[in-house]
Parts: structure tokens; C-alpha cells; sequence
């Protein structure tokens, strides 16, 4: 079967129709081809992550917290001022899109609220 539509998720080529909109099997994404890209691009660019003065963040950005922060079942928090190298951004219900790793702590999740590029 030769279709020319790839999944839009996973880019799989392993994809079919049914009525007017093609689905993937292997991630279970939907789409309708029909839209035009615009839309599609519109729609990645709605996952932006500003930090505390609203400058964009991307992975492998390096910054630095803003406030106390108290981490649950630890002692101590992490101060104002610690820096924080190679975040990762991710996607969360609860507010904490910044993936990272802190010397003395450990990984952990952060808000990008409470921190500002360096």
C-alpha cells in the first residue's frame, strides 16, 4: 500500500485512512490532512516555556532559581541564586516543565516560574 501520508507524531509510515482522517497505529495519533499546516504549526508553537522575565527557554538552556524553593522529604531546599546547567524541557499538567539535575540534590522538576536564564 503506498500512501503518502506520514504520522505527524512519531513519523511513522505505517498509517491508514478512515473516512476523512488518517491514523496512525502505532502511536494512535488522528489527524485530518486537510488542515492546512499553518494550523499544524501554530499548534507546536503553543508549547512555549517563558522563564520569570519572560525569555524562552529551550533544552540545554542553563539557569538559575529565583527563590527558596522547599523539596519535599529533604531537609533542606534549594537557596535563591543555585544554578541550574542543561535543562530539559518537558510537558506537565502541574506547572513543572523544567527537567534538571542539582548538584547535592539530585534530579527533580522544576516551575519555569521560579527560575531566569543565565
Amino acid at each position: 500500500m503506498n500512501n503518502e501520508y506520514k504520522c505527524p507524531l512519531c513519523n511513522s509510515e505505517n498509517t491508514y485512512q478512515d473516512g476523512n482522517v488518517w491514523v496512525c497505529p502505532d502511536c494512535s495519533h488522528e489527524w485530518d490532512p486537510s488542515e492546512s499546516e499553518n494550523t499544524m504549526e501554530e499548534d507546536s508553537f503553543t508549547n512555549i516555556v517563558l522563564d520569570s522575565n519572560s525569555n524562552v527557554l529551550s533544552d540545554g538552556d542553563s539557569v538559575s532559581v529565583i527563590k527558596d524553593l522547599k523539596v519535599k522529604g529533604s531537609t533542606s531546599g534549594i537557596k535563591a541564586g543555585t544554578k541550574v546547567k542543561s535543562i530539559r524541557l518537558v510537558e506537565s499538567n502541574d506547572g513543572h516543565n523544567i527537567s534538571c539535575k542539582i548538584d547535592g540534590i539530585g534530579a527533580m522538576y522544576l516551575k519555569s516560574e521560579f527560575v531566569k536564564k543565565i
